[in-house]
């Protein structure tokens, strides 16, 4: 099993890149099924990271970074330089995807993926707003395909044979309705 999660805060401009690809990648799902692929938007919780990952092969995680880097940048880390556990502390809202996978390892152990992949796209915004920047769209694009390929080479439904990628919407943020 493939678990694609995309993390991000829609409301704070290129932060939502994670999200946006994300539910992108849904709606390929929809039109075009893989039983062996789940996609999820865990926005901000850290938390549901760590159980949607459980019992999966291989992990995916789609987020903003806020490095100093030209924005646009795209960043792909093996989850294992990226996983720390957090500060002992009572309050979940600090509890991230980073401290998802070291804990998540730590309590599911081998119900935990050992293959884990992050693309990190570099921000250019993070200020309250829904749209994302010219360079994060750009990037999101090139990640969306990067993941697309991962996607399509794993047990492909024979539903998806000569699937045309361009029918899938344009990473854009937007307001939930």
């Amino acid at each position: 099993m493939l678990t694609i999660i995309g993390c991000g805060n829609l409301n704070r401009c290129d932060d939502a890149v994670g999200v946006i690809i994300a539910q992108r990648l849904q709606q390929y799902l929809i039109q075009n099924p893989h039983p062996n692929v789940r996609i999820f938007d865990c926005g901000t919780a850290g938390m549901e990271v760590m159980f949607q990952a459980r019992g999966s092969e291989q992990l995916i995680i789609i987020d903003a970074s806020s490095t100093g880097s030209e924005p646009g940048a795209v960043f792909e880390v093996p989850g294992s330089e990226l996983e720390q556990l957090p500060e002992p502390s009572y309050n979940l809202h600090d509890f991230r995807w980073d401290h998802a996978l070291a804990a998540g390892r730590r309590i599911f152990q081998e119900d935990f993926p050992q293959d884990v992949r992050v693309y990190l796209i570099e921000a250019k915004s993070l200020e309250f707003g829904w749209e994302l920047s010219s360079p994060v769209e750009q990037a999101a694009e090139k990640v969306f395909q990067m993941v697309l390929k991962t996607i399509t080479s794993t047990e492909v439904a024979p539903s998806t044979a000569g699937v045309d990628p361009s029918r899938v919407p344009p990473a854009t943020a937007s307001p939930n309705p």
